[in-house]
Formats: structure tokens, C-alpha cells, sequence
């Protein structure tokens, strides 16, 4: 069985990243309502759209944050559901 990674991830427009997986799987995902209902400091800075584009691909991810600040677990975005 193929190890699901993030290939590849594009800033599509506000809060929404289309997420390309290794196997070619794409999905969209709407990550407003979870920076809407997460009020943690940590996230809140993921609230304007410039600190929220800043994310990366590091280990088959998509993290935020020089120290992965933000980051979901790869099935997840894979399922397009994140919490």
C-alpha cells in the first residue's frame, strides 16, 4: 500500500487550497471554518490571508509556521475533512 504525501499545494482564494497528493488525487480544501472555530493563538495569525499563503510542503505536509505551527494529518486532507 502507497504512502498518501501532499506533492503539491496552490492558494486558490481565500482560505481554500487545492492539494495534490502523490497519487494524483486532488482536493479542495476550505480551511475558514477551522480557523473560525479555533480561536488558539497560535492559529489566529492564520487569520489574514497574507500569513495564511505562507504555508510549505515539508515531509509529504502542508505545515505553516517556521515550527509547523499549524498542520493536519495527511488522511484528513486527503479526505478533503479537517476539524
Amino acid at each position: 500500500m502507497q504512502t498518501i504525501t501532499v506533492k503539491k499545494a496552490t492558494y486558490i482564494q481565500p482560505f481554500k487550497v487545492e492539494i495534490v497528493f502523490n497519487n494524483n488525487k486532488k482536493t479542495l480544501i476550505d480551511f475558514s471554518a477551522f480557523l473560525n472555530n479555533h480561536s488558539h493563538p497560535q492559529f489566529n495569525k492564520y487569520k489574514k490571508p497574507e500569513l495564511f499563503k505562507k504555508f510549505k510542503i515539508q515531509n509529504g505536509n502542508i505545515v505553516w509556521g517556521k515550527n509547523w505551527d499549524m498542520i493536519f494529518p495527511i488522511w484528513n486532507l486527503y479526505q478533503g475533512k479537517i476539524e
